[in-house]
């Protein structure tokens, strides 16, 4: 397997970070551009392989979906091909096989789509047979395991002939994405209501335009943990902005209580240390992509703090929870189930010389254990999971003098 090494270092000057574009933002632009022939200007999309893989399926449109890890990609283009009557095999890596999609066919058929599971019941792959016609309009879904299967459904919604009644049951996770999505559409003419567990939207055209994809919030956190753990720096995120749809956006909320103000100026944000004044709680059921990386950055800032709205860590990439357990360990930190959905983060107190971070398949995990640099040697195994949503990374590393060394 191979690996990298990066050096101590916990002093940085004034550095421009260029961050990528949002994987999140591109890949729903890309399904609604399918969904009205290409007529679109789309600019600045991703070069996440999640994205990548979108472009590439949408444009030579296979038999066989192979989405390979993202998970995006694969409940998108599920509800894509099932609406739209595209007979299609849609699959992946192995672990995507594990992560369950019953909760999305069960709604595509009940809104008329015919789908078989080719496998185990409740998870890809899959076979989409067709769309014959709409048999329902009004559709019941739980909104407490996975945004996604909900912004697949509305990004289709408008193209239904009877348009889509979606009602949330149960505690709804993530709303920040479900309001992404719908502010997406909305730039592309399409109107909706949210009012309270309940979305409608008639059944109306998309409007061709031009849209130009912000860059990745998620991407910037892992710069926001490096600074709040580090002596001194200051770093400046290209390509955000203040009134951003996305949902991880609230890093900057979190980290003005971990040391961290961020300063918007023309072209993006400027990072600067602060003092800390704690992060005595915080729930994540809006934003859970973050909490692998306020975790680190609680664990290496000697900050005890508890999690609540982990739920969605258990079906990701790998059991986030489990990672974060087990890698946090090697550095004295502990993640505790204390209450029932409530983890309680202990930071640690003493840091080991070097440490040795495994990556579970899973591009936050090498992203969010970066920040350990500035406390140990940190030698990082399958350093390319990072390719997934930010290719980068460790070219960006190096900006600020981290220069990783490859080894096996």
């Amino acid at each position: 397997m191979n690996t990298i090494e990066l050096p101590v270092k916990n002093r940085f000057g004034s550095v421009r970070i260029p961050l990528p574009s949002s994987k999140s933002e591109s890949n729903r632009v890309l399904i609604i551009d399918a969904l009205t022939s290409g007529q679109n200007q789309l600019s600045n999309l991703a070069e996440a392989r999640d994205t990548q893989t979108m472009i590439r399926l949408l444009r030579e449109d296979p038999e066989v979906y192979d989405v390979m890890d993202a998970g995006t990609t694969m409940r998108f283009l599920t509800a894509y091909a099932a609406l739209n009557n595209k007979k299609k095999v849609l699959t992946g890596t192995p672990r995507m096989c594990e992560r369950p999609i019953g909760i999305l066919v069960d709604a595509l058929r009940e809104i008329g789509a015919d789908i078989d599971y080719l496998s185990q019941e409740g998870y890809p792959p899959l076979q989409i047979n067709g769309f014959e016609g709409q048999k329902s309009a009004d559709i019941h879904i739980r909104g407490d395991v996975s945004s996604q299967y909900i912004s697949a459904l509305l990004m289709n919604a408008p193209l239904l002939p009877q348009g889509l009644t979606l009602t949330l049951t149960g505690k709804v996770g993530s709303v920040t994405y479900i309001t992404m999505t719908l502010e997406l559409m909305k730039a592309f003419g399409v109107r909706s209501l949210f009012e309270g567990n309940r979305i409608q939207i008639a059944p109306q055209p998309y409007r061709p335009t031009s849209f130009s994809v912000e860059s990745d919030w998620s991407g910037a956190s892992y710069w926001f943990s490096l600074l709040a753990a580090a002596d001194s720096g200051e770093l400046f995120l290209e390509g955000l902005k203040s009134d951003s749809l996305q949902g991880d956006a609230r890093i900057v909320e979190i980290m003005t209580r971990l040391g961290i103000k961020s300063t918007f100026e023309p072209g993006g944000v400027r990072l600067q240390k602060t003092a800390v004044l704690g992060l005595p709680a915080f729930d994540f059921t809006h934003c859970p992509d973050l909490a692998q990386t306020v975790a680190v950055t609680c664990a290496l800032t000697g900050q005890t703090s508890e999690f609540s709205g982990l739920e969605s860590l258990r079906i990701k990439e790998t059991d986030r929870i489990y990672a974060l357990q087990q890698e946090l360990a090697k550095i004295g930190a502990k993640m505790e189930e204390r209450k029932s959905g409530v983890f309680t983060l202990l930071p640690a107190s003493r840091f080991p010389e070097k440490v040795e971070i495994d990556t579970y398949d899973d591009h936050r995990m090498a992203m969010a254990f970066m920040p350990l640099v500035t406390r140990t040697q940190l030698r990082i195994l399958d350093p390319s999971v990072v390719n997934k949503s930010y290719p980068s990374f460790w070219k960006h590393c190096e900006l600020l003098g981290l220069k990783a060394v490859q080894g096996v």
